[in-house]
């Protein structure tokens, strides 16, 4: 199932496959902790030696943590045990992240991946009667980034020469409209990060191709691999977890040439991005393709 699957309209909180708070649902809210706020940062800044004030340093956010307050879990006398066992599930202790999407404003929904840290569901008077006042949840995303739902695909392939005019027609000669033959390739994609915060898309190489490359044309980043890719070939680059694997199994991360940046430094900065696609001298073969796939990404 697609992550926010059962997320419709504002209010709405989905988390994993079966978990949905919100307007419709035995689980209403009222107050959202931890969502549109800043995560908490990591400063690398010093203390100046000879003057006043700290040498700016690289700040890095640690984990997002997002509490939803103030839930009121209403159900028939008869159903109330059974739509807290549902909540109780759904809420367990895990040790994997689950898909947490939000849908708060017209923005619309954004998400991020998150595991619970606590659970509070307080049992008073109305309880017998089908109500549970002041019930909390609290989530942990490892990266605190949020993204859009869409995931966004581009590609390209090596840069080929379009063939021209052919001059050679016979009997009568050119004629018009022109023919050029079909477009070459130029090896160039764009892609577009609508968010605030950098993103880590993932790159699949597909041969023959021998030492693919992608290059950032702003920043001149690249990422490049001394491996020869056959047509059933294809290296996939994780740039969020840092890997390199070859046909989804064996790691190919040791294949980095010295120009390559280190896979967790190559993300998509806010905005429009230039990449150019290359590979080795000689190596040309219009069947050879890269792909990007990536999410736009907010703070």
């Amino acid at each position: 199932m697609a992550a926010g699957d059962k997320v419709t309209a504002p209010g709405h909180v989905q988390f994993g496959d079966e978990l949905l708070l919100g307007p419709g649902t035995p689980y209403r809210w009222r107050t959202l902790t931890g969502w549109e706020d800043l995560p908490a940062l990591d400063s690398g800044s010093v203390p100046r030696s000879d003057a006043h004030g700290t040498y700016p340093g690289q700040l890095l956010a640690q984990a997002r943590t997002i509490g939803l307050d103030d839930v009121i879990v209403r159900a028939p006398r008869g159903a109330i045990g059974a739509t807290v066992r549902a909540l109780n599930a759904a809420t367990a202790i895990s040790g994997d992240e689950l898909p947490l999407v939000v849908w708060l404003d017209e923005r619309g929904p954004l998400l991020v991946r998150a595991r619970v840290l606590r659970r509070s569901v307080p049992v008073g008077k109305g309880y017998a009667l089908g109500t549970v006042l002041g019930a909390a949840i609290q989530w942990e995303a490892s990266d605190p980034r949020r993204y859009g739902l869409a995931e966004l695909q581009v590609g390209a392939r090596l840069p080929q020469p379009e063939p021209g005019l052919d001059w050679h027609l016979a009997p009568e000669g050119l004629s018009w409209p022109l023919d050029f033959g079909a477009t070459g390739s130029t090896g160039g994609v764009t892609m577009t990060n609508e968010g605030d915060a950098p993103t880590a898309p993932t790159i699949e190489f597909r041969g023959p191709v021998e030492r693919p490359s992608l290059t950032n044309i702003s920043t001149g980043d690249a990422i490049e691999y001394d491996i020869t890719l056959t047509p059933d070939d294809v290296l996939l680059v994780d740039t969020g977890a840092g890997t390199v694997t070859l046909n989804s199994s064996a790691s190919r991360l040791y294949t980095a040439t010295n120009r390559s940046t280190p896979e967790q430094a190559f993300t998509l900065a806010p905005g429009v991005t230039s990449l150019a696609y290359r590979a080795a001298p000689g190596s040309s073969d219009p069947r050879a393709s890269v792909t990007l796939r990536y999410r736009s990404a907010y703070w």
